[in-house]
């Protein structure tokens, strides 16, 4: 009897656990939906997002196991890519680099004697604008070649002015240049519009919409004029390191293929090679972590993604995830 006892009341507590982590996941299903703003054309679409919700969550939370115990640099966290496999992740948010157009005039070769900062913030100095969100659109090649020229302007003004996007993804995915539009692009190829077209438009007057439309160019609205662009030697992280502390903000490119459930930390796992340096992003600065250890500091454009908008990638770290093989900033 007080045998039958027992294994009621075992059966009864792993219902009521089941019924537990089932109450966390609705309630983790229902706070994402809403914090995202996230809708469904019918029940059968939202089912089928439940199930690759839950899947995802599976994985964050083993992940963080691992986080919590000291066996990764970096955490895992819900964010408006929790409901996407992970190829929906990597065909909406990036495209195709066309790594011919990465040629510019002249190569950043680092002094021999230049004594370099522990640590860089270009945020400190006010010399970057606010995190933006590309949306459903791969053009992280245009707000990458738009957040360094907005560096470059600063330092040189002293004064930062907030650059169009749009104008890139309108004006420069057509003939001569060989940008994609939302299905990819080169920061090079921007800023070579940039310095052909004699300027770029502000944000304010050519605002972000987030696909390609008729090119709209106003020759009164210029915020911004480059006369050339500077490629940092490829591959070398010492270069870029220079580059970063004594010139400002620095486009890179990288394979960011690993990157759907980052929230924090310093991001230091293999990436898939260079078949996958697909999407262009904005280096700020660098630092060290006391325990995750040398990093690079990056601004995305997805938002309020990883660390509020912005990640921190392992430095020194035989050129992880590409970060150093196509670096770019603009002459002014």
């Amino acid at each position: 009897m007080k045998a039958a006892i027992v294994i009621l009341a075992l059966i009864g507590f792993v219902q009521s656990t089941r019924i537990s982590k089932y109450d966390v996941l609705e309630t983790q299903w229902k706070l994402f939906k809403k914090d995202h703003m996230k809708s469904y054309h019918n029940e059968s679409e939202e089912l089928l997002r439940k199930q690759i919700f839950k899947d995802n969550m599976e994985q964050i939370h083993s992940h963080n196991l691992r986080y919590e115990a000291g066996k990764e640099s970096y955490k895992m966290g819900v964010n408006q890519f929790t409901d996407l496999l992970h190829e929906e992740f990597v065909n909406s948010m990036m495209g195709t680099l066309n790594t011919t157009a990465f040629h510019s005039e002249y190569i950043y070769t680092p002094g021999r004697k230049v004594k370099l900062p522990e640590s860089v913030d270009w945020r400190e100095k006010k010399a970057v604008s606010a995190v933006k969100h590309q949306g459903d659109c791969g053009s992280c090649w245009a707000f990458a070649a738009v957040g360094t020229m907005e560096g470059q302007q600063f330092l040189k003004e002293k004064k930062l002015v907030e650059l169009s996007e749009q104008n890139l993804l309108d004006c420069s995915s057509e003939a001569p240049y060989k940008n994609l539009g939302c299905k990819g692009g080169s920061p090079q190829e921007a800023l070579r519009y940039v310095k052909e077209n004699h300027g770029i438009n502000t944000r304010s007057s050519y605002a972000y919409e987030g696909h390609v439309g008729k090119c709209r160019f106003k020759k009164d609205q210029i915020g911004a004029v480059i006369t050339g662009s500077v490629d940092v030697r490829s591959g070398d992280e010492a270069a870029l390191e220079a580059a970063v502390a004594e010139k400002g903000p620095i486009s890179v490119t990288i394979d960011a293929t690993h990157l759907q459930h980052y929230q924090g930390g310093v991001y230091n796992t293999a990436c898939g090679g260079t078949a996958n340096y697909h999407h262009s992003i904005l280096l700020i600065g660098y630092g060290k972590d006391p325990k995750a250890g040398n990093f690079w500091l990056l601004k995305n454009s997805w938002g309020n993604w990883g660390e509020g908008g912005y990640f921190r990638m392992a430095r020194k770290s035989n050129n992880l995830c590409g970060i150093a093989t196509y670096a770019v900033y603009p002459l002014l």
